[in-house]
């Protein structure tokens, strides 16, 4: 992007990129950022719904809950003794001889990126690892004696590195762009308030600090009421979750707006009946070959061959499908759902087709 980087400018250059890609801006649910002022300015010109990017959040939670003296000045020590191995060729030798003498893997210690969260927890993993050939290492040298962790200090990065370590793998699996990630957010909340961040009975008050921060922090940020029933639509219409992680007391309201999305595009079938949803090649291809899951269609093909009579109504149609829908066994959480929503479906069926298009729509 050759032109400044502002906020109308970046505006102008997303609408550009609709138009050039062929993407009707009327099927634009929304868009995932980061915090930028710009990039916020921007999606705020255009009018658009905006979610912030899960691995920018689950961040800035974690150095909000970091703002503990205990905290900084461990860190601060880690960092220095890091940095003194890191600069000098003789101090990685003796690490090393000291290591083998000790039995311990033969790992370099890790430096720490101010931007990326998890590699201060690597930091922090590795010289726990390496404590007693850091310690030994330290201990022959009067200049760098005074970096040597103290008990305090120990204790303090293992109460960190036990908090943090488990969500390592969070920040990139819902960062990906080859696979579904916004159906993932509501489920790893879920999971995060009930089982990776809540208290264990080996924790120790600063853990539990860091945990109930990083929480406080998230749920907060994840409480405006339409981000939520945006995450809510994603999840119900994910067939690995769909209601699982949805509050009961919404789960009325979210079931409407899928019926209201149902009826839009099938309405607008009716207008443009030549007009379909295409699928992309590689999505038709990634199910070859494979056992073809049971998916809606099953469901309204035996309702279509023994029920005589006239079709049912629109409203009925959307109802009986949606509750099919919710019926039928949930997709195991490691398959593909677009893998699964893009099965072949009979062209007899259409009501079938119209809520793919809904999927496609909203997720």
């Amino acid at each position: 992007m050759p032109e400044d980087h502002t906020g109308l400018n970046i505006a102008l250059g997303l609408r550009e990129s609709l138009a050039e890609w062929g993407l009707p801006e009327g099927k634009l649910v929304c868009i995932t950022t980061d915090n930028a002022a710009n990039i916020k300015l921007a999606v705020e010109v255009n009018g658009w719904l905006r979610l912030q990017c899960f691995g920018h959040r689950l961040h800035l939670a974690i150095e909000n809950a970091m703002k503990d003296p205990r905290i900084s000045r461990a860190m601060g020590v880690c960092k220095k003794l890091v940095s003194s191995f890191s600069y000098s060729w003789k101090k990685k030798r003796e690490l090393q001889l000291v290591q083998k003498q000790l039995n311990l893997p033969e790992h370099s210690l890790k430096t720490e990126c101010p931007t990326r969260w998890g590699s201060r927890q690597a930091m922090i993993e590795r010289v726990l690892e390496q404590q007693k050939a850091i310690a030994q290492v330290l201990s022959n040298d009067r200049k760098l004696r005074h970096l040597t962790l103290s008990w305090q200090d120990v204790d303090v990065l293992e109460a960190v590195n036990k908090s943090l370590s488990p969500l390592v793998v969070f920040t990139d699996a819902l960062s990906g762009e080859r696979y579904v990630s916004v159906s993932f957010v509501k489920p790893t909340l879920h999971l995060f308030n009930n089982s990776i961040l809540k208290d264990q009975e080996d924790d120790t008050p600063l853990a539990k600090t860091i945990k109930h921060n990083i929480l406080t922090y998230l749920n907060d940020k994840y409480s405006d009421r339409t981000t939520q029933e945006l995450h809510d639509v994603a999840s119900a219409l994910d067939p690995r979750f769909k209601l699982k992680y949805v509050d009961e007391d919404v789960r009325g309201s979210i079931v409407d707006r899928l019926k209201v999305e149902m009826r839009d595009v099938m309405n607008a079938m009716e207008k443009a009946p030549h007009e379909t949803a295409a699928l992309p090649a590689d999505a038709e291809d990634a199910g070859a070959g494979k056992k073809r899951k049971k998916d809606l269609a099953s469901f309204f093909k035996v309702t279509a061959d023994k029920v005589a009579g006239p079709p049912p109504q629109q409203d009925q149609a959307i109802a009986s499908e949606i509750q099919s829908y919710f019926h039928t066994e949930t997709l195991d959480p490691e398959e593909d759902p677009l893998t699964w929503w893009s099965n072949p479906v009979s062209s007899k069926l259409r009501s079938q087709r119209t809520i793919r298009h809904s999927q496609l729509r909203l997720s």
